[in-house]
């Protein structure tokens, strides 16, 4: 966006009373204005034409077409950054794969203002979002097998000696780049621990989508447990997650906690917990995102000696997350979201030759 520049916003709703709720909140933010309000993809349709919106909001459950099926028209043809308001039954991540950049929960009458600010800022990070006409495809889980099976399998024994641990951070633009990093890694890898900014309730739906797509078991992390190899932990909502070392084992420590670098779960507090307790046998991975979240973090894992990885801009839905940690000097290797998976292989394999050498 310009300097000075507002950014134009449709509301797209079924309910009167909501659009005109949305709309008056969120001019009372300077940076936004909204240019007009849609009932249905119809009417929202002819007001895309008439004002040429930067961003639009889009409600899922609309008589007619529903949401999903309008953001798949609108991501084939001319595509627009989508927020979408959503309930927590997971229609949200159908969202996110159609095209939409980000969503946030449906308001009640006393999270109003939170709704508002957390609107507003999705809007803000959703103008500068880079969209293609071309989306990442879904992946199912026979594609995955069949694509895994393909990839050479690592010594469960050796990356238990090694320690491993590979930690992933992300925000906007992540639901999509963790699924398509994730699904490509094979069965027998260290423990993967990730922090995707994501409110309550939907960390849980979203490791259970990953679980079915991946052949690596993924689950929303919980305090105290042990973290295993061929295992994907996703922090939870609102909580801060880290890794400690119980009896010479990784183990989650999960708690309420104050936002750091502007969230809850915060990447910075994954990877500085991952750098304190892992040092050299971390590998970090910063991805897509608006912001500066995780680069201190990231930061701090390399000077501990442990591998970092970056999402290159070309890849990346926003590039603000990579950006600032590359500025920081905080990555060691910028790759495109397609070869991060190989990166990672990769360095895993030199750390196994490493080893075998020594012995």
């Amino acid at each position: 966006m310009e300097d000075n520049k507002k950014i134009k916003v449709l509301v797209i709703d079924d309910s009167s009373m909501f659009r005109r709720i949305v709309s008056k909140y969120l001019q009372e933010h300077p940076e936004l204005e909204v240019v007009g309000t849609a009932k249905d993809p119809y009417d929202a349709r002819d007001k895309i034409i008439e004002f040429r919106p930067d961003v639009l909001t889009l409600d899922i459950e609309m008589p007619g077409m529903n949401g999903i099926e309008f953001l798949k028209i609108i991501m084939n043809q001319c595509p627009i950054p989508t927020i979408v308001i959503s309930g927590a039954d997971g229609k949200c991540f159908e969202a996110i794969s159609a095209g939409a950049v980000g969503f946030v929960e449906k308001p009640n009458a006393n999270t109003m203002n939170e709704f508002s600010n957390d609107l507003a800022s999705k809007i803000k990070e959703a103008s500068v979002a880079k969209l293609e006409k071309k989306k990442y495809s879904k992946i199912n889980s026979s594609q995955v097998s069949n694509s895994v099976q393909r990839k050479s399998t690592f010594n469960n024994e050796s990356i238990r000696r090694n320690k491993d641990i590979i930690a992933i951070g992300a925000s906007m633009g992540g639901v999509e780049a963790v699924a398509k990093v994730i699904s490509q890694l094979p069965l027998g890898l260290p423990p993967i621990v990730i922090t995707q900014h994501m409110p309550p309730v939907f960390t849980k739906r979203y490791a259970e989508r990953l679980n079915k797509e991946c052949v690596i078991n993924v689950l929303e992390g919980k305090d105290g447990q042990e973290v295993l190899s061929g295992h994907a932990y996703i922090a939870p909502g609102g909580l801060q997650m880290g890794i400690t070392k119980k009896n010479n084992k990784y183990v989650l420590e999960i708690k309420e906690g104050e936002k750091i670098s502007g969230h809850c779960p915060s990447v910075d507090y994954l990877f500085q917990s991952v750098a304190k307790v892992a040092k050299e046998n971390a590998i970090g991975v910063i991805l897509t995102g608006m912001g500066s979240d995780g680069a201190k973090g990231l930061l701090d894992i390399k000077e501990a000696h442990g591998y970092t990885i970056g999402q290159n801009k070309h890849s990346c839905v926003v590039y603000g997350m990579p950006m600032a940690a590359k500025n920081l000097g905080a990555v060691e290797k910028e790759s495109s979201l397609e070869m991060i998976p190989n990166v990672i292989l990769n360095q895993l394999k030199r750390r196994q030759s490493t080893v075998k050498s020594i012995d």
